[in-house]
Parts: C-alpha cells; sequence; structure tokens
C-alpha cells in the first residue's frame, strides 16, 4: 500500500496480512429446501423415517463413516449431532424413545453441514481493548479484532481475532485451532424487532467463534461491524458495535452488545436513522447524551444525538460533505472517533474516480464535536500494486483503529478480499490535517 501521487503517508505498512481460508468450516444446522407441491409428504418427516427404517447394524455402520469424515474436523461433534435431533424432534413431534443413541446421533448429522464462513472474504475489521488485560505488563493490550467473513451464498458473518499491541506499535495475534464454532441464539431463526442474545459456546475461544445471522433481517449477511469499548462512566465498561443487518431485500442498522465477549446481545436501531448503515458510535456521551457519526443521505456525514441508544429517530446535523476530488462521490466514517489530546480523531473513507475508496482522517472538537477542527487534504491509505486486486477491486476500507499511548493500529481491509494492518503516531496524522 503507498499514495504514489500523494505526499508520504505517515502509515506504517505491515507484512502480515490476514486471508479468506476456505478450510475454516464450522457444523450448522442444515434446513432441507423448497418441494414442489406434488411431493409426497414432509421431506423432513421422510427423511427420519428412512433413518428409522435401517437396522441397528446398518446404523452403526453409516454414522461410523460420519465419524471417520467429520469427527476430527469438529470441536464436540456428537454433541452437536444430540442437539440438533432434539431440535428436529420438537419440530417434527416425534417420539423416538426406542431410539438408539447411535441413531439419535446419525438422524442429527443429516440435519447438519459443514459451511465455509469465510471462503470467499474475509474484510473491514474493526479493533477494540479486550475486557480482560490480565498478565499484560510494559503497557501492552491485549485487543480483539472483528472481521467481517464472507463465505458460502455470499453471506457475512461476524468473526474474531485476539492479539496484542505494544507500545511503540508492535503487534502479535493469537493463533487459531484448526476449528471453529458458531455462536448459539438458543432460539430458532426469529423476526420484527426483538432483540436476540447468542452465546459462546463455553469451552471454544474467542478467536475460533463465528456469529451468524439469527433474524429474518439479518438473513443476507451481518456486515462492517464497527466494535467500541464504551464507557458508561467511571470505566464502567460495554462493548458496543453498530453493523448493517442485510435481509437480502433491505437494509437496517442494528447493535451488537456485550460485557464478556461470551453472550451478545444483537438488537435493531430504532427510529428513522437505522433506516442507514455505516453508523458509528462515541465511545462516551457527549454533553450527557449518546453521539453517533453516521451517512444519512448516502453521501454525506452527520452527527446525531440520542438519550436512548437504541433509538435514534434524528436526521442529525451536517458534518462534513465531500471536499477533495479522492472524495467527490461520498464520504463515511471508518469507525468510532477516537479520543486523543487533540481531540476526536475520526478515520473516514472517500470515494473518487473509478470508485476508489480512500482512507482519510478528520479531527473533531473535544466539547463540541459538530466542529471539524481539520481534516486531510489528502488520503492517507489507497489501493496500490497487487492490493488493488480483490473481490471488488481498488478498495481499502476500516470499520475502527485502536490508540495505546501516542501510537494507533489501524487494520483495514484490501479489496474487500483480505486484511492488513498499518501503524502510526497520532502527531504524524496530526501533521497532515489542515
Amino acid at each position: 500500500m503507498r499514495a504514489s501521487e500523494y505526499p508520504k503517508s505517515p502509515l506504517r505498512i505491515s507484512a502480515d496480512r490476514l486471508l479468506a481460508d476456505p478450510s475454516r468450516v464450522v457444523l450448522r444446522p442444515f434446513h432441507l429446501g423448497w418441494q414442489a407441491p406434488t411431493a409426497d409428504g414432509n421431506r423432513a418427516q421422510t427423511l427420519v423415517e428412512d433413518i428409522a427404517s435401517l437396522t441397528e447394524d446398518q446404523a452403526e455402520i453409516e454414522y461410523r463413516r460420519v465419524q471417520q469424515d467429520f469427527a476430527e474436523r469438529h470441536w464436540q461433534t456428537e454433541r452437536m449431532f444430540l442437539e440438533r435431533y432434539a431440535e428436529v424432534c420438537e419440530v417434527l413431534d416425534l417420539d423416538g424413545k426406542d431410539f438408539s443413541d447411535t441413531r439419535r446421533k446419525l438422524i442429527g448429522s443429516y440435519f447438519c453441514h459443514e459451511y465455509t464462513f469465510a471462503a470467499a472474504a474475509l474484510m473491514n475489521p474493526s479493533i477494540v481493548p479486550s475486557p480482560d488485560q490480565s498478565g499484560m505488563g510494559d503497557g501492552a493490550c491485549r485487543f480483539i479484532m472483528s472481521l467481517r467473513a464472507v463465505g458460502e451464498g455470499h453471506i457475512s458473518s461476524i468473526a474474531f481475532r485476539e492479539g496484542i499491541l505494544q507500545p511503540g506499535g508492535e503487534f502479535s495475534l493469537w493463533p487459531q485451532n484448526s476449528f471453529a464454532t458458531a455462536a448459539d441464539s438458543a432460539i430458532a431463526e426469529v423476526g420484527g424487532d426483538e432483540a436476540v442474545t447468542v452465546y459462546r459456546e463455553e469451552d471454544s475461544s474467542l478467536s475460533n467463534t463465528v456469529i451468524f445471522p439469527v433474524t429474518e433481517q439479518q438473513a443476507g449477511g451481518l456486515e462492517d461491524l464497527r466494535l467500541v469499548r464504551f464507557d458508561h462512566g467511571d470505566k464502567d465498561y460495554e462493548w458496543i458495535g453498530t453493523y448493517t443487518a442485510y435481509s437480502g431485500r433491505s437494509i437496517r442498522s442494528e447493535l451488537m452488545r456485550t460485557r464478556d465477549f461470551k453472550s451478545f446481545q444483537l438488537e435493531p436501531i430504532l427510529g428513522r436513522a437505522g433506516r442507514n448503515k455505516g453508523m458509528a458510535l462515541f465511545p462516551q456521551t457527549i454533553g450527557g447524551r449518546y453521539a453517533m457519526v453516521g451517512r444519512q443521505d448516502g453521501k454525506n456525514l452527520f452527527l446525531l444525538y440520542s438519550d436512548d441508544l437504541a433509538t435514534w429517530d434524528d436526521d442529525g446535523q451536517l458534518l462534513m460533505t465531500p471536499k477533495y476530488p479522492w472524495e467527490f462521490i461520498q464520504i463515511g466514517n471508518c469507525g468510532s472517533p477516537i479520543l486523543t489530546d487533540h481531540g476526536w480523531l475520526l478515520f473516514t473513507h472517500g470515494v473518487g474516480a473509478m470508485r476508489r475508496y480512500s482512507l482519510g482522517c478528520a479531527l473533531l472538537d473535544r466539547d463540541d464535536p459538530s466542529k471539524v477542527l481539520a481534516r486531510s487534504k489528502v488520503p492517507v491509505l489507497t489501493a496500490e500494486d497487487d492490493d488493488r486486486s480483490g473481490y471488488v477491486p481498488n478498495v481499502v476500507y476500516t470499520c475502527g483503529a485502536m490508540q495505546l499511548g501516542q501510537e494507533l493500529l489501524v487494520p483495514y481491509g484490501i479489496s474487500d478480499s483480505a486484511v492488513g494492518f498499518a501503524t502510526c503516531s497520532i502527531d504524524d496524522l496530526m501533521q497532515i490535517m489542515e
């Protein structure tokens, strides 16, 4: 990454990359598809009857085949088969009391499948300090990074990666296991405006956890989570993220809320502002009110306030309009504002000629963030060379950066296909804004 046609960027680009990986799979429920009106009976019921018709020896042989093929590829596979069997029994109102344990697990396996959650792309990260800072010394900080993972059917889910950031900008990522697990909602898919809570598997690490769509509104994907550590006062922290819930036809902004990254509440943002994507929450209240930055008209940046975290019934105040050629088409935020000694640092993205996405930044007044004190005249990062190629070419994009002292770690998406990392000092960023 570089910007050869612009002055030298203050960002230091790391050689580290996170790439899409079709070998990363999770075990998920398999739902039988549409059947013709002329079909004979319920497909699920017929499938169970077919499995029930096997002799016990045949059932044993078939289940051993399943074990040989899949037991080493997933975590607690047999328990998941039994859980899926119980769900099928409830839906079909089955008795099943005469089924052996092996037959029950075999039935459950027919209603599961492997899903490649990050085969197509891994992109658009955000990053926050972890709730667990035990064992951190010498000014280091454990972090949690969220990632938009795109898999089979182009469905977006939320994945995570943990790591440690050192003073000076050096960082390391924790390794991942060979398997991943899906967070469990403990309920069937739902519609409406209900909040839904999903739970991480108790014995699974966060880096091996994936949050999939649960509600009808989310069915097309959970897109571009912008995480922030929100201070309710006196360091009473809650980790809150805004994301786009895509149904396949419409979008809606929603919130993800957690205090421990073990359970996650997913709830819609109510009010007029929730109809748009790309909302980013300030990490604390401003003048006693919640504040967000959003792109309410698809082109410009707006500042919004609310007395209720889940309700944003305001079109907001115009904050920034495109000013420079690299952002003439539209501008937007790239995550939550970061409070510095100079004011609120806001990373932005601009879209210019040939729909090229570039990163910029702006400085907002600490007490009155409606006042733009300075902004970058040129991009701080653009897609160059091999990084221009990808699922959506010529794009760099981030959903949030993290501050440690006077240094920043900026993970960013590369052409909607991979994730890169950059570091920089806050003072150096201040030098390029005017």
